[in-house]
């Protein structure tokens, strides 16, 4: 394999159909990895998670073919001159290495020897984090690391829960608890027979996305928490993820409507055959109708219908994601230092 530095946002953007083309085949065909949401995630560096970054992106070619991507960026991590992966750490649920799985260690092999070599590329940590812990990267990067005799660290960051979908609501509802079971079914019940006027729809209007994409925040401030998140510079970043998916096929913005306000949104992404629950926002003063749990019942009872195979809940262990019948994976990271 030839492997070649990409550190110019021009090339960054010339790579994107054989990037996508890619990561359909890879071993982690994850949205956090697509062309446009990467370049959406460095035009802010990540909302301002960086103050400072350099682009470090390593692709390996085969003749003519691209084989493999390392999408890295160099910056300052724990007082270390690191490597990290593009998209880390906050916002970008999972990451990895973009290559098919039967190249991935003749790729890792020479992206270590380059990495180890190049002239100008300085560095003293490998922070590889959001790797999901089933991820074939791990245990390659352990064994090449001891092979050169350099200090490998793996550590649990959060779990991830996610769902198993059957394709059909019910029996999706008789695999969870008994209980939880019934409160979404008596919450259901409830929403469709209250006297104001409930309905939910996702966003398909390109003209109406940006009307929706302000009421979403609105709606996500009313957490103090998430109104802290929602920085100037942190809206632009969401606002640029939300369009570039839309554009490319594979965003679901949801909204649950009582008499027409917005009781409750959800901001995921359909990608992969997969529904991937990114962001929510409520407004309490429909907390009676508990409009959270009944839009993400309409979303769960949507995936079935729609054949996804996976509910993904991704990073974080609120208790709601377990009531909903959440089982656990886990997102590690991977410190290689020499």
């Amino acid at each position: 394999m030839k492997y070649t530095l990409i550190d110019s946002l021009d090339n960054f953007e010339k790579l994107a159909p054989a990037w996508n083309d890619l990561l359909a085949e890879s071993i982690a065909n994850i949205p956090f990895l697509r062309h446009e949401y990467l370049l959406a995630w460095w035009d802010s560096l990540g909302g301002g998670e960086w103050e400072k970054g350099e682009l470090a992106i390593i692709t390996a070619h085969r003749d003519d073919e691209l084989i493999g991507i390392a999408p890295l960026f160099s910056s300052t991590y724990e007082d270390r001159k690191s490597l990290l992966f593009l998209g880390s750490i906050e916002i970008s649920d999972f990451l990895d290495f973009i290559v098919r799985e039967d190249d991935l260690n003749e790729f890792i092999h020479g992206l270590l020897d380059f990495l180890d070599s190049h002239a100008t590329l300085t560095w003293s940590a490998l922070d590889l984090q959001n790797l999901v812990k089933d991820s074939p990267s791990l245990k390659i990067l352990q064994t090449e690391s001891a092979s050169r005799g350099w200090d490998f660290a793996e550590s649990t960051l959060q779990p991830a829960p996610f769902v198993t979908l059957p394709g059909d609501f019910n029996e999706y509802l008789a695999g969870i608890k008994k209980k939880q079971r019934h409160e979404i079914r008596r919450k259901m019940r409830r929403a469709a027979a209250d006297e104001r006027e409930v309905n939910w729809y996702i966003v398909d209007d390109k003209e109406k996305l940006d009307k929706n994409i302000e009421v979403f925040f609105q709606l996500m401030t009313n957490d103090p928490k998430k109104q802290a998140f929602l920085t100037a510079i942190m809206k632009s970043q969401m606002k640029a993820t939300i369009h570039a998916a839309f554009d490319a096929g594979w965003l679901q913005l949801a909204f649950l409507e009582v008499d027409g306000e917005k009781a409750a949104s959800y901001l995921n992404f359909d990608y992969g055959n997969r529904i991937w629950v990114y962001n929510s926002g409520l407004d309490m003063k429909f907390r009676d109708l508990s409009p959270g749990w009944v839009l993400l019942g309409y979303l769960l009872e949507w995936a079935n219908e729609n054949r996804r195979a996976e509910f993904d809940f991704m990073r974080g262990d609120e208790p709601y994601k377990y009531r909903f019948g959440g089982v656990d994976r886990f997102v590690m990271r991977a410190k290689i230092t020499r």
